[in-house]
């Protein structure tokens, strides 16, 4: 019974705590385009550069079997 004096009051301390922020988050903006970050994805940067292709690398295969694609063998 004892715990209820500490814990209820820290249970209402975090539910008051959620509230407040919540309600800064109303107030500042922060739910008013709902619609714009869920497609963004789509959207193409006009200025953006396409990625530049990797250069494959001059030395032989490591991992490839002895003997494979090689004029020997």
């Amino acid at each position: 019974m004892g715990v209820l004096y500490i814990v209820l009051p820290l249970a209402l301390l975090v539910v008051l705590a959620a509230v407040i922020a919540y309600v800064w988050a109303a107030r500042s903006g922060q739910f008013d385009d709902t619609t714009t970050p869920s497609i963004r994805p789509l959207i193409e940067d006009e200025g953006a550069a396409p990625p530049k292709p990797e250069a494959a690398p001059k030395e032989a295969r490591t991992d490839a079997p002895p003997g494979e694609g090689t004029l020997e063998g």
